[in-house]
């Protein structure tokens, strides 16, 4: 089912402030335009934004219970207590765990050990399961990272049995912390550290950095973490801005110059050994492939390629996690279509505001992917479920604009467990309150969403000419880098454009097309294009017939040579008068 989709371009920014960034700065009055729109007031903050810089950074005592929590660990490792690092089976959770585990371990590695719950079956965050695991060995000190903020009986059931906890999260916490030696997340109420948007495997990182200045330990011992703080703050989907622009910018850095061996065996595997890897990598290739271990085995298996000091131990455990991505990767191919299938068969579907799907033999592991992808083909509110420990259970999905926490709250008298936020949801319920339960989120859906919100949206930035495309332009435009949220890629409207006539379909399945395109006032000039999923067009543009492309410009890799290339995010047909 296409859905067709609403361009929306900008209003530009202030014409007289857009003229004097780019006299200041000598560039393109639509560069200027853009930082403009990115709230940028002067030529100063235009600087610091283009070349972030690590003095940026706030002090980490800023943080609530920072300093406990220092002390805390500080006293565990002079008397040699056993330390557990905990972490959630995500790539936020298994990446944070990584990187103070490999801080950590230069100061005691003895007395040092990971632990990460399995999702199907202690599920996630802090467990019983976990604590008893630690009580038996010996640990006396659970460092939580990317979860317990929420925990408040399970670290009572620690101290119960003398271990001691420091929480460090970065989601919303309640109206009662849990009693630990310190709960660092910049979202609790009464903490004024100046940035809250940091991800989990964040917070970890300020909590070493913060070690390391108490024992007089160099800034730059922290630097070879960076690598795994970019992958996590890009697969988390924390907003590039602030603190995690400088923090995924020196992230990328290290990645791309000197990763450690586990992330690099996942970056041969991922077939990006000579590129420049960018945020857009780490989503779409590298998160995925650490995300797998988790959803198809143990997220264990990810902190062992993590923290892996050997290059033929990253080589085989990296193999090992590829091989749970292909294995992800069929399951979602095959659950998305077995979805597709059951919803094209449900009466009056073509009408409804939600799309609810259940199979009791569907891989858990994967019903968050193929929320997403109902999503992006029929763009309304998404629940897909399976049975599990005798329940059913699931993930849930939605769009821009419409919250899905709340609608999923409102049938909570039919739920076991549910938790999430307004974009995404997991959910626990009996099979008996299945179709009860389809009904009336329908119906909540329903009562609930506009028009408006059920028309999907591309935001574009400016106008643009494929004149003004030029090297250095795309030089400037590369220094706005690291996109992503809250600093998403530019995207361009140029009108009146054709292919060439070397244009071809490309992909397995022949659905996306390979352009090379040329401007109305500029036939000389032509740009190579792809189009991810919008074959429909190739018989239009084949015949010489114009369009008009919104897209954003990228690096495209072909054999190590970089190239500019137009990511095509939507085409629309001109209409040419008679």
């Amino acid at each position: 089912m296409a859905v067709e989709k609403k361009w929306i371009v900008k209003e530009p920014g202030n014409p007289a402030l857009v003229r004097q960034l780019s006299a200041e700065l000598g560039i393109d009055q639509t560069l200027a335009n853009l930082l403009v729109q990115r709230n940028i007031k002067s030529a100063q903050e235009a600087r610091a934004f283009l070349r972030p810089q690590l003095d940026q950074l706030h002090d980490p005592f800023l943080m609530k219970d920072m300093n406990l929590a220092v002390d805390r660990l500080s006293r565990a490792l002079n008397t040699k207590e056993k330390i557990l690092i905990y972490g959630d089976y995500d790539v936020d959770g298994t990446t944070a765990v990584s990187l103070v585990y490999s801080f950590l371990r230069k100061y005691g590695e003895d007395n040092l050990d990971y632990y990460i719950p399995n999702r199907y079956t202690e599920g996630y965050g802090i467990s019983y399961k976990g604590i008893d695991y630690a009580h038996e060995n010996g640990f006396t000190l659970i460092i939580a990272l990317d979860c317990g903020i929420k925990a408040v009986e399970k670290v009572q059931y620690g101290a119960e049995r003398g271990i001691d906890f420091i929480i460090c999260d970065h989601h919303l916490p309640d109206d009662r912390l849990p009693e630990a030696c310190a709960v660092l997340d910049p979202k609790r109420t009464d903490c004024s550290y100046p940035f809250d948007d940091l991800s989990g495997c964040g917070v970890g990182f300020k909590f070493m950095q913060a070690f390391a200045m108490i024992k007089g330990i160099p800034f730059d011992n922290l630097l070879s973490l960076l690598d795994l703080l970019v992958v996590s703050i890009a697969s988390d989907l924390v907003s590039i801005t602030g603190e995690n622009r400088v923090l995924a910018y020196y992230g990328l850095k290290q990645l791309n110059q000197s990763p450690r061996k586990g992330l690099l065996s996942i970056i041969k595997l991922s077939g990006l050994e000579k590129h420049m890897i960018t945020i857009d990598d780490i989503v779409f290739k590298i998160g995925p492939r650490i995300n797998a271990a988790g959803r198809m085995e143990s997220g264990k298996t990810a902190v062992d390629l993590l923290t892996s000091r050997n290059d033929n131990d990253a080589r085989i455990i990296g193999d090992t996690i590829n091989t749970h991505n292909n294995d992800r990767k069929n399951e979602d191919r095959k659950i998305t279509f077995e979805a597709v299938e059951m919803a094209s068969k449900v009466k009056d579907f073509a009408g409804m505001k939600s799309t609810v799907v259940y199979n009791p033999d569907w891989h858990k592991g994967v019903l968050g992917i193929v929320a997403s992808r109902l999503v992006e083909s029929y763009y309304r509110p998404t629940i897909v479920l399976c049975k599990s420990n005798g329940f059913i259970t699931g993930s849930a999905r939605s769009i821009p604009g419409f919250d899905l926490y709340e609608a999923i709250e409102s049938c909570s008298d039919m739920l076991e467990n549910f938790g999430g936020h307004m974009y995404a949801a997991g959910l626990t319920l009996k099979e008996e309150n299945f179709d009860r339960f389809k009904r009336r989120f329908e119906d909540y859906v329903t009562s609930k969403i506009t028009t408006e919100i059920l028309t999907p949206v591309i935001n574009i930035d400016t106008y643009l000419d494929f004149k003004q495309i030029t090297p250095r332009f795309f030089n400037v435009l590369k220094q706005f880098q690291p996109f992503g949220p809250g600093n998403l890629s530019p995207v361009f409207i140029s009108e009146k454009v054709y292919d060439n006539g070397n244009g071809r379909k490309v992909g397995s399945d022949s659905g996306h097309l390979k352009l090379e395109l040329i401007q109305e006032d500029d036939f000389h000039r032509h740009i190579s294009a792809i189009a991810f999923n919008r074959s429909e067009h190739f018989e239009h543009l084949k015949s010489g017939n114009p369009v008009d492309i919104c897209y954003s410009i990228a690096e495209n890799y072909y054999r190590g040579i970089a190239n500019i290339q137009l990511r095509v995010r939507d085409i629309k047909l001109v209409e040419e008068p008679f």
